[in-house]
C-alpha cells in the first residue's frame, strides 16, 4: 500500500519559527518531526511514500536526499555512527514529491495524490502528527482495513473544550474502540459537536475518496476539507473510526512540540538522566 503525507501547510501556529523552515522539519530531540512519520510508515511495511509539499518546503526533500559532501566529511572524520545514520535516512524508502501549488486545504492536498495512487486504496499520515506506540499507528489502521475492507480513520477522545480544533464523528460502536461513522463535522462548536471523538492524522482510504473530494466545495476556512470529503464518502460506502493505541503529539502546536521533545528525550537512555536534571533545575 502507498502512503500520502501532506506537508504543505504554512505552520502559522508556530510562527515565527516556521517563517523560513517547514514546521515538519522542526527538531523533536534530534530528528525532524516528519522523519518520525516516515519511520512509522517504513516500520508498517509501506514501501511507497508520496509527500505533498509546497512553496518553501525544499528542506524536506533535502533531508531525505543523499548529502555526498556531508558523508565524505563524516567518513574522513571517523564518525561512523553519524555516517550510518545519515545514510540510513536517505536509503529509508521510495519517496516521491508533489507540490501543492495553492493552499486550498488538506482535502485538496490529498487530491493532489490521485494520479500517483492509481485507483488503489492508500494511507494518509499527516506530517506534523507523531504517534508513539508499540505497534505503529498506521499499522494499526492497515490491520483494521484488512479486516473491514472499508476506509478507516484514527480517532481519539479529546476534551470537550477542544472539539472546535478537529473533525468530530458521530458513530455507532460495533466493538471496543471501533465505530461505524454515521456523520463527521469539521471544527464544530462545543455545543454542536456530536461527540468528543476526534479524527487525528492517520487514515486509510478506498480510492473513492478522490471522487468525493473532487465534488467537495470549500468549507471551514474557505478550504477543501478532508472531513467534508469523508462525509460525502459516507453516502457511497461505510467508513469506520478506530481508537488507536499509543500517544499522539500535534507538532503543529507549541505545547505539544515541547511536550514531545521532553517525553521522547526521557525515553532515551543517553539523554534521560540529563533531561531529568534540567527539569529539576527549572522547578
Amino acid at each position: 500500500m502507498k502512503v500520502v503525507i501532506p506537508a504543505a501547510g504554512l505552520g502559522t501556529r508556530l510562527l515565527p519559527a516556521t517563517k523560513a523552515q517547514p514546521k515538519e522539519m522542526l527538531p523533536v530531540v534530534d530528528k525532524p518531526a516528519i522523519q518520525y512519520v516516515v519511520e512509522e510508515a517504513v516500520a508498517s511495511g509501506i514501501k511507497d511514500i508520496l509527500i505533498i509539499t509546497g512553496r518553501g518546503k525544499r528542506a524536506i526533500e533535502d533531508h531525505f536526499d543523499r548529502s555526498v559532501e556531508l558523508e565524505y566529511i563524516l567518513e574522513k572524520s571517523g564518525k561512523s555512527r553519524e555516517l550510518d545514520e545519515i545514510r540510513r535516512i536517505s536509503d529509508m524508502d521510495n519517496i516521491y514529491y508533489i507540490r501543492q501549488k495553492e493552499q486550498l486545504g488538506l482535502g485538496h492536498a490529498v487530491l493532489c495524490a490521485k494520479d500517483h495512487i492509481n485507483d488503489e486504496s492508500f494511507a494518509v499520515m499527516l506530517g506534523d502528527d507523531l504517534i508513539i506506540s508499540d505497534t505503529p499507528g498506521i499499522k494499526q489502521l492497515l490491520d483494521m482495513y484488512k479486516k473491514l475492507s472499508c476506509s478507516v480513520i484514527a480517532v481519539e477522545r479529546v476534551p470537550q473544550e477542544m472539539v472546535h480544533r478537529y473533525g468530530v464523528i458521530k458513530g455507532k460502536q460495533v466493538e471496543s474502540g471501533l465505530y461505524e461513522i454515521e456523520d463527521i463535522i469539521e471544527k464544530p462548536s462545543k455545543e454542536a459537536a456530536p461527540s468528543n471523538i476526534a479524527a487525528i492524522g492517520r487514515y486509510v482510504f478506498t480510492p473513492h475518496i478522490f471522487e468525493c473530494l473532487e465534488k467537495t466545495d470549500p468549507g471551514v476556512g474557505g478550504e477543501i476539507q478532508l472531513t467534508d470529503g469523508i462525509k460525502r464518502l459516507l453516502s457511497k460506502e461505510k467508513a469506520y473510526a478506530y481508537e488507536f493505541s499509543g500517544r499522539r503529539y500535534d507538532i503543529g502546536t507549541k505545547e505539544d512540540w515541547i511536550k514531545a521533545t521532553l517525553q521522547l528525550a526521557l525515553r532515551r537512555s543517553d539523554l534521560e538522566e540529563g533531561v531529568r536534571d534540567i527539569l529539576k533545575d527549572i522547578q
